[in-house]
């Protein structure tokens, strides 16, 4: 493999290929790429710069985060910004981000005390402003707000807190989900009459690797009518809306289909569906975005990845609905140039 991780894939952008793709209808004249998300210090690495110590309020991230995007060979920029919904940070070390260390909410007295944001500003709109000033021509923002109501109540409430208060305090449940689901909701409106805003997407990581977290019922009731009203919203407007999830999704495949609409799935394991197999069952209703093993990427020498590469545009690109990425995320442990060597190979069998 090359020793320089910061080289330039060359290629002109072009959105409505990535279009293509998403809506299922004709072929892209090239096989798109998509993440859902890039870690700090892989985009440091790819980028020779210390991105990994900045902000997004720090001048130049936003330009070294775009950059980062167009040199791999991107037709769009996917970016996400949080509800300001403040949540305390982890209490002590060990204590995972999703555990009880960032509960807010136990009671109606801390729901009715907490300190919501409005709906007409429940994120950080400007940034996706700056963004969209340095878009070049044939580019395109996939944003939405971070974190989906699944996350953020099970954050809020924590874990334990939530499966209690299921069973103790539903009233509770439903007016915390009431609320995240209209703050989200009114991030995704605003975000769809952006014109720099070519796609919405929702991340919210609803399973692990056998079932749910929540029971499929529970679903249906707190967390999908939001998606369906985040594709609404998004298809109002023309715009296709893209569902990232991890975790056995199976139960709830045919509901993300339809009363959902959902456009496009990221996020496959092996362990739960390969991403092939996903396409072989849902290919024609839903794309499936990305799938490539995170782990056979950091581990498998170039040939190798190659080899993966080719057998999953195969399988999943024959009728062009499919864009090339992983199954999850570009992690720090990432090798940059294992990654740029799958981008390639893609493009180059393709072409």
């Amino acid at each position: 493999m090359t020793s320089d991780p910061t080289r330039r894939l060359p290629h002109e952008p072009d959105f409505e290929q990535f279009l293509k793709a998403l809506w299922r209808k004709g072929r892209p004249a090239h096989l798109p790429f998509y993440e859902h998300l890039a870690s700090s210090g892989f985009i440091a690495t790819r980028t020779g710069t210390e991105f990994q110590k900045m902000q997004p309020g720090d001048s130049g991230y936003w330009e070294i985060y775009v950059d980062f995007w167009l040199g791999m060979g991107y037709d769009c920029i996917p970016m996400e910004m949080p509800l300001k919904c403040p949540l305390p940070k982890a209490a002590a070390e060990g204590v995972s981000v999703g555990s009880e260390s960032s509960a807010v909410i136990g009671s109606r007295r801390d729901f009715e005390s907490y300190p919501w944001p409005s709906e007409s500003d429940p994120i950080d709109f400007h940034a996706f402003e700056i963004v969209a000033g340095l878009l070049p021509d044939g580019v395109r923002i996939v944003g939405g707000v971070a974190m989906g109501p699944y996350e953020w109540v099970s954050r809020m409430m924590g874990v334990v807190g939530l499966s209690y208060a299921l069973a103790d305090d539903p009233a509770l449940v439903e007016a915390v989900f009431s609320k995240i689901n209209g703050l989200i909701r009114a991030g995704h409106a605003q975000l769809a009459t952006m014109d720099a805003v070519g796609a919405l997407r929702q991340g919210d990581d609803l399973g692990f690797k056998t079932a749910t977290f929540l029971r499929p019922e529970a679903l249906r009731r707190y967390v999908l009518p939001a998606y369906r009203d985040i594709a609404a919203a998004a298809h109002q407007h023309g715009k296709p809306f893209i569902l990232h999830s991890c975790g056995n999704l199976e139960e709830i495949y045919e509901d993300l289909i339809d009363p959902c609409r959902i456009d496009a799935k990221h996020s496959f394991e092996d362990a739960i569906i390969p991403v092939i197999r996903f396409k072989e069952l849902y290919g024609s209703r839903i794309t499936p975005l990305g799938g490539l093993d995170v782990d056979v990427i950091c581990r498998s020498d170039e040939k190798t990845l190659e080899e993966y590469t080719r057998k999953h545009v195969d399988a999943c690109f024959a009728d062009g609905w499919w864009a090339l990425g992983t199954g999850n995320s570009l992690t720090d442990y990432m090798p940059v140039e294992s990654y740029i060597t799958v981008l390639e190979e893609g493009r180059r069998y393709t072409a």
